[in-house]
Parts: structure tokens; C-alpha cells; sequence
């Protein structure tokens, strides 16, 4: 729901989504609201994005 409303707002101005996160990570007991990082990505930034990681909020490619 909020990313589609980023995102429509983002392509409006142009921009393309290389990547995107969308769930609960790293909660805390009664936490609401939501987090919205959007930064400029190079190659080399998506490459390391896309590298495997295995910590205790996120894990994939391993």
C-alpha cells in the first residue's frame, strides 16, 4: 500500500526503483509506522545489494 503510493510519486518524477525491501524487519514490540530509504545506486552499490548475506533480519543468497 505505501510502496505502491512511493512509487507512483517516484516514476511521476522519473526515477526507477532498482531494488526494494518490503516487510517487517527488525521490529520492535509495538512498533507502528513505516521506514522509506531511498538513495542514488551505482553499479557497484547494487552489486554488493545483491551479494549473499546472512545476518538476523535478512537473508538471502546463501
Amino acid at each position: 500500500m505505501v510502496f505502491n503510493e512511493v512509487a507512483g510519486v517516484l516514476a511521476a518524477k522519473n526515477v526507477t526503483i532498482a531494488r526494494s525491501l518490503v516487510g517487517n524487519y527488525v521490529t520492535s514490540l509495538d512498533m507502528t509506522g513505516v521506514s522509506i530509504t531511498v538513495c542514488r545506486a551505482d553499479t557497484d552499490m547494487l552489486s554488493l545489494w545483491d551479494a549473499p548475506v546472512n545476518t538476523p533480519a535478512l537473508r538471502w543468497g546463501v
